[in-house]
Protein backbone atom coordinates (compact mmCIF):
# COMPACT_ATOMS: atom_id res chain seq x y z
CA UNK A 1 0.00 0.00 0.00
CA UNK A 2 1.42 3.38 -1.05
CA UNK A 3 1.76 5.95 1.72
CA UNK A 4 1.37 9.67 1.25
CA UNK A 5 4.05 12.08 2.32
CA UNK A 6 3.37 14.02 5.51
CA UNK A 7 4.95 17.35 6.34
CA UNK A 8 6.66 17.63 9.71
CA UNK A 9 4.35 20.57 10.40
CA UNK A 10 1.32 18.33 10.14
CA UNK A 11 2.78 16.46 13.11
CA UNK A 12 4.08 19.46 15.10
CA UNK A 13 1.54 22.27 14.92
CA UNK A 14 -0.39 24.90 16.86
CA UNK A 15 -3.29 23.34 18.73
CA UNK A 16 -5.69 23.85 21.58
CA UNK A 17 -6.20 21.74 24.70
CA UNK A 18 -7.04 19.39 26.09
CA UNK A 19 -6.94 16.65 23.42
CA UNK A 20 -5.85 16.51 19.80
CA UNK A 21 -8.04 13.52 18.96
CA UNK A 22 -10.98 14.41 21.21
CA UNK A 23 -10.96 18.21 20.95
CA UNK A 24 -9.06 19.31 17.84
CA UNK A 25 -10.31 16.38 15.72
CA UNK A 26 -14.04 16.97 16.36
CA UNK A 27 -13.47 20.73 15.97
CA UNK A 28 -11.84 20.16 12.59
CA UNK A 29 -14.57 17.70 11.59
CA UNK A 30 -17.20 20.35 12.31
CA UNK A 31 -15.28 22.78 10.10
CA UNK A 32 -15.13 20.17 7.33
CA UNK A 33 -18.87 19.61 7.61
CA UNK A 34 -19.49 23.34 7.27
CA UNK A 35 -17.31 23.34 4.16
CA UNK A 36 -19.36 20.50 2.69
CA UNK A 37 -22.63 22.31 3.36
CA UNK A 38 -21.26 25.42 1.66
CA UNK A 39 -20.06 23.35 -1.31
CA UNK A 40 -23.37 21.53 -1.85
CA UNK A 41 -25.95 24.00 -0.57
CA UNK A 42 -25.82 27.10 1.60
CA UNK A 43 -25.68 27.64 5.35
CA UNK A 44 -28.79 29.80 5.01
CA UNK A 45 -30.70 26.71 3.80
CA UNK A 46 -30.06 24.84 7.08
CA UNK A 47 -32.97 24.51 9.51
CA UNK A 48 -31.20 22.32 12.10
CA UNK A 49 -27.84 20.70 12.62
CA UNK A 50 -26.99 17.61 14.68
CA UNK A 51 -23.82 15.91 15.85
CA UNK A 52 -23.50 12.55 17.61
CA UNK A 53 -20.25 11.31 19.12
CA UNK A 54 -19.50 7.60 19.59
CA UNK A 55 -17.01 5.28 21.31
CA UNK A 56 -14.04 6.90 22.99
CA UNK A 57 -15.19 10.36 21.89
CA UNK A 58 -18.37 9.89 23.92
CA UNK A 59 -16.90 8.04 26.89
CA UNK A 60 -14.34 10.73 27.66
CA UNK A 61 -16.12 13.50 25.81
CA UNK A 62 -16.90 15.79 28.73
CA UNK A 63 -13.43 15.57 30.22
CA UNK A 64 -11.78 16.17 26.85
CA UNK A 65 -14.13 18.94 25.78
CA UNK A 66 -15.42 17.02 22.77
CA UNK A 67 -18.86 18.59 23.17
CA UNK A 68 -17.30 22.05 23.40
CA UNK A 69 -15.26 21.42 20.26
CA UNK A 70 -18.36 20.30 18.38
CA UNK A 71 -20.31 23.44 19.30
CA UNK A 72 -17.50 25.89 18.65
CA UNK A 73 -16.49 24.17 15.42
CA UNK A 74 -20.04 24.40 14.11
CA UNK A 75 -20.05 28.04 15.19
CA UNK A 76 -17.20 28.74 12.80
CA UNK A 77 -14.59 29.40 15.48
CA UNK A 78 -10.93 28.68 14.63
CA UNK A 79 -9.01 26.91 17.42
CA UNK A 80 -5.73 28.42 16.24
CA UNK A 81 -6.86 32.01 16.89
CA UNK A 82 -9.83 31.87 19.27
CA UNK A 83 -9.40 33.80 22.54
CA UNK A 84 -9.10 30.80 24.83
CA UNK A 85 -10.25 32.86 27.83
CA UNK A 86 -13.66 33.27 26.17
CA UNK A 87 -14.35 29.60 25.40
CA UNK A 88 -16.46 29.01 28.51
CA UNK A 89 -18.54 32.13 27.88
CA UNK A 90 -19.17 31.21 24.25
CA UNK A 91 -20.28 27.69 25.14
CA UNK A 92 -22.55 28.87 27.96
CA UNK A 93 -24.16 31.38 25.60
CA UNK A 94 -25.07 28.56 23.18
CA UNK A 95 -26.44 26.37 25.96
CA UNK A 96 -28.44 29.12 27.64
CA UNK A 97 -29.89 30.64 24.48
CA UNK A 98 -30.34 27.25 22.76
CA UNK A 99 -29.21 28.98 19.59
CA UNK A 100 -26.04 28.35 17.57
CA UNK A 101 -24.75 30.69 14.87
CA UNK A 102 -23.87 28.11 12.23
CA UNK A 103 -20.54 29.04 10.68
CA UNK A 104 -20.83 32.35 12.50
CA UNK A 105 -23.49 33.33 9.96
CA UNK A 106 -26.90 31.71 10.46
CA UNK A 107 -28.82 31.18 13.70
CA UNK A 108 -30.24 27.69 14.15
CA UNK A 109 -31.89 26.08 17.18
CA UNK A 110 -29.44 24.06 19.23
CA UNK A 111 -30.49 22.16 22.33
CA UNK A 112 -27.61 20.46 24.14
CA UNK A 113 -28.45 16.76 24.58
CA UNK A 114 -30.74 16.80 21.56
CA UNK A 115 -28.74 18.41 18.77
CA UNK A 116 -25.51 17.22 20.37
CA UNK A 117 -25.39 13.69 21.79
CA UNK A 118 -22.63 11.67 23.47
CA UNK A 119 -23.55 8.06 22.62
CA UNK A 120 -21.57 5.94 25.09
CA UNK A 121 -23.30 2.66 24.15
CA UNK A 122 -22.33 2.45 20.50
CA UNK A 123 -19.10 2.40 18.50
CA UNK A 124 -18.77 3.08 14.80
CA UNK A 125 -16.94 0.21 13.14
CA UNK A 126 -14.35 2.22 11.23
CA UNK A 127 -12.51 3.76 14.23
CA UNK A 128 -13.10 4.20 18.00
CA UNK A 129 -13.23 8.00 17.56
CA UNK A 130 -16.29 8.23 15.35
CA UNK A 131 -18.87 10.98 14.93
CA UNK A 132 -21.78 11.76 12.62
CA UNK A 133 -22.86 15.26 11.59
CA UNK A 134 -26.25 15.88 10.03
CA UNK A 135 -27.86 18.99 8.54
CA UNK A 136 -31.60 19.18 8.00
CA UNK A 137 -32.50 21.74 5.37
CA UNK A 138 -35.61 23.92 5.24
CA UNK A 139 -36.97 21.89 2.33
CA UNK A 140 -36.84 18.71 4.42
CA UNK A 141 -33.80 17.17 2.74
CA UNK A 142 -30.80 16.05 4.78
CA UNK A 143 -27.03 15.89 4.50
CA UNK A 144 -25.14 13.44 6.72
CA UNK A 145 -21.46 12.66 7.04
CA UNK A 146 -19.39 10.46 9.32
CA UNK A 147 -15.92 11.57 10.43
CA UNK A 148 -13.18 9.85 12.38
CA UNK A 149 -10.57 11.53 14.54
CA UNK A 150 -7.52 9.33 14.04
CA UNK A 151 -5.01 11.06 16.34
CA UNK A 152 -2.97 14.25 16.39
CA UNK A 153 -5.87 16.31 15.04
CA UNK A 154 -6.03 14.27 11.82
CA UNK A 155 -9.56 13.59 10.55
CA UNK A 156 -10.76 11.19 7.87
CA UNK A 157 -13.93 9.61 6.48
CA UNK A 158 -14.71 6.07 5.40
CA UNK A 159 -14.87 7.28 1.81
CA UNK A 160 -11.38 8.77 1.94
CA UNK A 161 -8.87 6.52 0.19
CA UNK A 162 -5.62 5.59 1.87
CA UNK A 163 -3.78 7.33 -0.95
CA UNK A 164 -4.79 10.75 -2.23
CA UNK A 165 -3.93 10.85 -5.92
CA UNK A 166 -3.24 14.58 -5.68
CA UNK A 167 -1.29 14.36 -2.43
CA UNK A 168 2.04 16.10 -2.12
CA UNK A 169 5.01 13.91 -3.01
CA UNK A 170 8.43 14.59 -1.55
CA UNK A 171 11.63 14.30 -3.57
CA UNK A 172 12.96 11.52 -1.35
CA UNK A 173 9.95 9.78 0.23
CA UNK A 174 10.75 8.54 3.72
CA UNK A 175 8.05 6.10 4.81
CA UNK A 176 10.39 3.92 6.87
CA UNK A 177 13.40 4.63 9.05
CA UNK A 178 15.49 2.60 6.62
CA UNK A 179 14.48 5.07 3.87
CA UNK A 180 15.88 7.93 5.94
CA UNK A 181 19.15 6.11 6.52
CA UNK A 182 19.50 5.12 2.86
CA UNK A 183 18.87 8.61 1.47
CA UNK A 184 21.18 10.26 4.02
CA UNK A 185 23.96 7.90 2.97
CA UNK A 186 23.32 8.24 -0.78
CA UNK A 187 23.13 12.04 -0.66
CA UNK A 188 25.81 12.42 2.02
CA UNK A 189 23.55 14.67 4.11
CA UNK A 190 22.46 14.76 7.72
CA UNK A 191 18.97 13.77 8.84
CA UNK A 192 17.84 17.39 9.13
CA UNK A 193 19.36 18.32 5.75
CA UNK A 194 17.31 15.55 4.14
CA UNK A 195 14.13 16.87 5.74
CA UNK A 196 14.96 20.40 4.59
CA UNK A 197 15.00 19.04 1.03
CA UNK A 198 11.75 17.12 1.39
CA UNK A 199 9.90 19.99 3.04
CA UNK A 200 10.48 22.00 -0.15
CA UNK A 201 7.56 20.00 -1.55
CA UNK A 202 5.38 22.26 0.60
CA UNK A 203 7.35 25.49 1.05
CA UNK A 204 10.73 27.12 0.52
CA UNK A 205 13.63 26.54 2.91
CA UNK A 206 13.23 30.08 4.26
CA UNK A 207 9.54 29.46 4.90
CA UNK A 208 10.34 26.17 6.65
CA UNK A 209 12.83 27.96 8.89
CA UNK A 210 10.36 30.72 9.70
CA UNK A 211 7.59 28.20 10.44
CA UNK A 212 9.81 26.24 12.81
CA UNK A 213 10.80 29.39 14.67
CA UNK A 214 7.12 30.34 15.02
CA UNK A 215 6.57 26.94 16.60
CA UNK A 216 9.44 27.66 19.01
CA UNK A 217 7.96 31.05 19.84
CA UNK A 218 4.63 29.38 20.63
CA UNK A 219 6.43 26.83 22.80
CA UNK A 220 8.13 29.54 24.86
CA UNK A 221 4.87 31.43 25.16
CA UNK A 222 3.00 28.33 26.35
CA UNK A 223 5.65 27.43 28.93
CA UNK A 224 5.74 30.98 30.27
CA UNK A 225 1.95 31.06 30.57
CA UNK A 226 2.10 27.73 32.38
CA UNK A 227 4.63 28.96 34.95
CA UNK A 228 2.59 32.13 35.47
CA UNK A 229 -0.72 30.48 36.42
CA UNK A 230 -1.71 29.10 39.81
CA UNK A 231 -4.81 27.42 41.24
CA UNK A 232 -6.78 24.32 40.32
CA UNK A 233 -7.26 22.88 36.87
CA UNK A 234 -10.83 22.77 35.56
CA UNK A 235 -12.86 19.56 35.51
CA UNK A 236 -13.61 18.68 39.11
CA UNK A 237 -10.60 16.54 40.02
CA UNK A 238 -9.18 19.48 41.97
CA UNK A 239 -5.72 18.94 40.51
CA UNK A 240 -3.49 21.81 41.63
CA UNK A 241 -1.16 23.50 39.16
CA UNK A 242 2.46 22.89 40.13
CA UNK A 243 4.61 24.51 37.43
CA UNK A 244 4.36 28.06 38.78
CA UNK A 245 5.35 27.13 42.33
CA UNK A 246 8.20 24.94 41.08
CA UNK A 247 9.50 27.71 38.81
CA UNK A 248 9.35 30.25 41.63
CA UNK A 249 11.19 27.90 43.99
CA UNK A 250 13.93 27.15 41.47
CA UNK A 251 14.36 30.89 40.87
CA UNK A 252 14.77 31.62 44.57
CA UNK A 253 11.34 33.15 45.00
CA UNK A 254 11.71 35.62 42.14
CA UNK A 255 8.81 36.29 39.78
CA UNK A 256 8.84 37.94 36.37
CA UNK A 257 6.34 39.94 34.33
CA UNK A 258 7.62 38.98 30.88
CA UNK A 259 8.82 35.87 29.08
CA UNK A 260 12.21 37.26 28.09
CA UNK A 261 13.35 38.01 31.64
CA UNK A 262 12.03 34.69 32.94
CA UNK A 263 13.87 32.74 30.21
CA UNK A 264 17.14 34.52 30.94
CA UNK A 265 16.72 33.84 34.66
CA UNK A 266 16.30 30.12 33.93
CA UNK A 267 19.49 30.12 31.85
CA UNK A 268 21.38 31.71 34.73
CA UNK A 269 20.23 29.24 37.41
CA UNK A 270 22.60 26.65 38.82
CA UNK A 271 23.11 23.85 36.32
CA UNK A 272 23.27 21.03 38.87
CA UNK A 273 21.76 17.65 38.03
CA UNK A 274 18.92 18.15 40.51
CA UNK A 275 18.11 21.62 39.22
CA UNK A 276 18.14 20.60 35.57
CA UNK A 277 15.99 17.56 36.31
CA UNK A 278 13.46 19.73 38.11
CA UNK A 279 13.42 22.34 35.35
CA UNK A 280 12.71 19.68 32.73
CA UNK A 281 9.73 18.54 34.80
CA UNK A 282 8.66 22.16 35.28
CA UNK A 283 8.68 22.82 31.53
CA UNK A 284 6.59 19.73 30.81
CA UNK A 285 4.16 20.40 33.66
CA UNK A 286 3.69 24.00 32.49
CA UNK A 287 2.66 22.94 29.00
CA UNK A 288 0.34 20.16 30.07
CA UNK A 289 -1.33 22.29 32.71
CA UNK A 290 -2.06 24.81 29.95
CA UNK A 291 -3.32 21.97 27.77
CA UNK A 292 -5.67 20.77 30.52
CA UNK A 293 -7.08 24.31 30.76
CA UNK A 294 -8.08 24.69 27.08
CA UNK A 295 -4.91 26.71 26.50
CA UNK A 296 -3.09 27.10 23.20
CA UNK A 297 -0.28 24.59 22.93
CA UNK A 298 1.89 22.86 20.34
CA UNK A 299 0.47 19.49 19.33
CA UNK A 300 3.48 17.18 19.05
CA UNK A 301 2.26 14.73 17.89
CA UNK A 302 -0.83 14.94 20.14
CA UNK A 303 -2.11 17.18 22.92
CA UNK A 304 -1.86 14.52 25.61
CA UNK A 305 1.87 14.38 24.86
CA UNK A 306 2.30 18.09 24.13
CA UNK A 307 4.74 18.75 26.98
CA UNK A 308 7.56 16.40 25.99
CA UNK A 309 9.05 18.11 22.93
CA UNK A 310 8.75 21.60 24.49
CA UNK A 311 10.46 20.35 27.67
CA UNK A 312 13.34 18.70 25.83
CA UNK A 313 13.79 21.57 23.37
CA UNK A 314 13.68 24.12 26.20
CA UNK A 315 16.24 22.02 28.09
CA UNK A 316 18.53 22.13 25.05
CA UNK A 317 18.26 25.91 24.84
CA UNK A 318 18.77 26.62 28.54
CA UNK A 319 21.20 23.98 29.79
CA UNK A 320 23.28 22.75 26.83
CA UNK A 321 25.66 24.23 24.30
CA UNK A 322 23.40 23.24 21.38
CA UNK A 323 21.51 26.53 21.25
CA UNK A 324 20.45 28.96 18.54
CA UNK A 325 17.89 29.17 15.76
CA UNK A 326 19.49 26.61 13.45
CA UNK A 327 19.61 23.96 16.17
CA UNK A 328 15.99 24.70 17.10
CA UNK A 329 14.94 24.24 13.48
CA UNK A 330 16.95 21.05 13.03
CA UNK A 331 15.51 19.62 16.26
CA UNK A 332 11.92 20.24 15.12
CA UNK A 333 12.48 18.93 11.58
CA UNK A 334 13.95 15.65 12.78
CA UNK A 335 11.42 15.24 15.61
CA UNK A 336 8.55 15.86 13.20
CA UNK A 337 9.84 13.35 10.67
CA UNK A 338 10.09 10.65 13.32
CA UNK A 339 6.46 11.39 14.14
CA UNK A 340 5.47 10.81 10.51
CA UNK A 341 7.03 7.33 10.62
CA UNK A 342 4.83 6.35 13.55
CA UNK A 343 1.80 7.97 11.92
CA UNK A 344 2.29 6.04 8.67
CA UNK A 345 3.24 2.64 10.11
CA UNK A 346 1.42 2.44 13.45
CA UNK A 347 -0.75 5.06 15.14
CA UNK A 348 -0.55 8.28 17.15
CA UNK A 349 -4.06 7.80 18.52
CA UNK A 350 -4.44 6.70 22.15
CA UNK A 351 -7.90 5.37 21.28
CA UNK A 352 -6.15 2.96 18.91
CA UNK A 353 -2.90 2.28 20.72
CA UNK A 354 -2.95 3.51 24.29
CA UNK A 355 -0.52 6.11 25.64
CA UNK A 356 2.44 4.43 23.97
CA UNK A 357 1.02 6.05 20.83
CA UNK A 358 1.14 9.50 22.42
CA UNK A 359 3.82 9.99 25.07
CA UNK A 360 5.83 7.11 23.62
CA UNK A 361 5.88 8.60 20.14
CA UNK A 362 6.57 12.10 21.45
CA UNK A 363 9.47 10.82 23.58
CA UNK A 364 10.92 9.10 20.51
CA UNK A 365 10.53 12.30 18.51
CA UNK A 366 12.22 14.40 21.18
CA UNK A 367 15.06 11.90 21.62
CA UNK A 368 15.76 12.00 17.89
CA UNK A 369 15.65 15.79 17.72
CA UNK A 370 18.03 16.16 20.64
CA UNK A 371 20.48 13.59 19.25
CA UNK A 372 20.52 15.42 15.91
CA UNK A 373 21.58 18.75 17.41
CA UNK A 374 24.08 17.02 19.73
CA UNK A 375 25.94 15.97 16.59
CA UNK A 376 24.66 12.42 16.32
CA UNK A 377 24.84 10.48 13.08
CA UNK A 378 21.65 9.46 11.29
CA UNK A 379 22.06 5.99 12.80
CA UNK A 380 22.38 7.44 16.29
CA UNK A 381 19.32 9.65 15.78
CA UNK A 382 17.22 6.65 14.75
CA UNK A 383 18.70 4.63 17.62
CA UNK A 384 17.66 7.30 20.14
CA UNK A 385 14.09 7.22 18.84
CA UNK A 386 14.06 3.43 19.09
CA UNK A 387 15.35 3.44 22.66
CA UNK A 388 12.77 5.97 23.79
CA UNK A 389 9.86 4.05 22.27
CA UNK A 390 11.17 0.67 23.42
CA UNK A 391 10.70 1.82 27.00
CA UNK A 392 7.16 3.07 26.44
CA UNK A 393 5.83 -0.12 24.81
CA UNK A 394 2.53 -1.27 26.28
CA UNK A 395 1.79 2.03 28.04
CA UNK A 396 -1.96 2.29 28.53
CA UNK A 397 -4.20 5.34 28.27
CA UNK A 398 -6.36 5.49 31.40
CA UNK A 399 -7.31 9.12 32.12
CA UNK A 400 -9.00 9.54 35.50
CA UNK A 401 -12.40 11.16 35.09
CA UNK A 402 -11.90 11.33 31.33
CA UNK A 403 -9.59 14.32 31.88
CA UNK A 404 -6.11 14.85 30.45
CA UNK A 405 -4.71 15.39 33.95
CA UNK A 406 -4.08 12.16 35.90
CA UNK A 407 -1.74 10.50 34.96
CA UNK A 408 -1.23 12.48 31.74
CA UNK A 409 0.50 15.60 33.07
CA UNK A 410 3.21 13.80 35.05
CA UNK A 411 3.58 11.26 32.26
CA UNK A 412 4.94 14.05 30.04
CA UNK A 413 7.68 14.84 32.54
CA UNK A 414 8.67 11.18 32.56
CA UNK A 415 8.61 11.04 28.76
CA UNK A 416 10.91 14.06 28.54
CA UNK A 417 13.43 12.53 30.91
CA UNK A 418 13.35 9.25 28.97
CA UNK A 419 13.95 11.15 25.73
CA UNK A 420 17.05 12.87 27.11
CA UNK A 421 18.34 9.59 28.52
CA UNK A 422 17.75 7.86 25.18
CA UNK A 423 19.67 10.62 23.37
CA UNK A 424 22.57 10.34 25.79
CA UNK A 425 22.74 6.57 25.38
CA UNK A 426 22.56 6.77 21.58
CA UNK A 427 25.20 9.49 21.25
CA UNK A 428 27.67 7.24 23.10
CA UNK A 429 26.75 4.11 21.13
CA UNK A 430 27.57 2.53 17.81
CA UNK A 431 24.31 1.91 15.89
CA UNK A 432 26.02 -1.00 14.11
CA UNK A 433 25.82 -2.89 17.39
CA UNK A 434 22.10 -2.23 17.91
CA UNK A 435 19.92 -5.32 17.92
CA UNK A 436 16.57 -3.53 17.50
CA UNK A 437 15.82 -1.07 14.68
CA UNK A 438 13.37 1.81 14.79
CA UNK A 439 11.25 0.17 12.10
CA UNK A 440 11.05 -2.99 14.21
CA UNK A 441 10.02 -1.11 17.33
CA UNK A 442 7.35 0.80 15.37
CA UNK A 443 5.98 -2.52 14.10
CA UNK A 444 6.07 -3.90 17.63
CA UNK A 445 4.23 -0.85 18.96
CA UNK A 446 1.47 -1.39 16.39
CA UNK A 447 1.19 -5.10 17.21
CA UNK A 448 1.02 -4.23 20.91
CA UNK A 449 -1.69 -1.68 20.17
CA UNK A 450 -3.81 -4.23 18.36
CA UNK A 451 -3.47 -6.69 21.24
CA UNK A 452 -4.24 -4.16 23.96
CA UNK A 453 -7.61 -4.45 25.67
CA UNK A 454 -10.03 -1.71 24.60
CA UNK A 455 -10.46 -0.66 28.26
CA UNK A 456 -6.93 0.74 28.19
CA UNK A 457 -7.41 2.81 25.04
CA UNK A 458 -8.70 6.18 26.25
CA UNK A 459 -12.10 4.95 27.40
CA UNK A 460 -11.68 5.69 31.13
CA UNK A 461 -12.90 2.13 31.72
CA UNK A 462 -9.65 0.58 32.95
CA UNK A 463 -6.44 1.17 34.85
CA UNK A 464 -6.16 4.27 37.03
CA UNK A 465 -9.42 5.56 35.59
CA UNK A 466 -11.33 2.99 37.65
CA UNK A 467 -8.79 2.38 40.42
CA UNK A 468 -9.12 6.00 41.56
CA UNK A 469 -12.91 5.58 41.44
CA UNK A 470 -13.89 9.08 40.34
CA UNK A 471 -16.85 9.48 38.01
CA UNK A 472 -16.26 11.43 34.80
CA UNK A 473 -16.40 15.12 35.53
Amino acid sequence: MTKRSISVFEIIKVGIGPSSSHTMGPWKAAELFLDRIRAERSLSDVAEVYVEFFGSLAKTGIGHGTDIAGMLGLSGEDFEVIDTTQITNKVEAIKNSEILRLGGEVEVPFVYGHHLVLNMKKNLDFHPNGMIFKAVFKDGTELEQDYYSIGGGFVTTQEATSVDEVATRTKYPCHLAEDVERYCEELNVSFSELIYINEEAWRSKAETQAHALRIWDNIKDCIYKGVSQEGELPGGLRVVRRAAALSRKLLGGRTFDNRHDWFNAVVETEASFDNINKWISCFALAVNEENASFGRIITAPTNGASGIIPAVLMYSQTFTEFTGDENIIRFLLVAGEIGTLFKKNATISAAMGGCQAETGVSSAMAAAGLTEIMGGSTGQVLMAAEIAMEHHLGLTCDPVGGLVQIPCIERNSMGAIKAITAANIAIESDPANARVTLDEVIQTMWETAQSMNERFKETSEGGLAIAVNIAEC
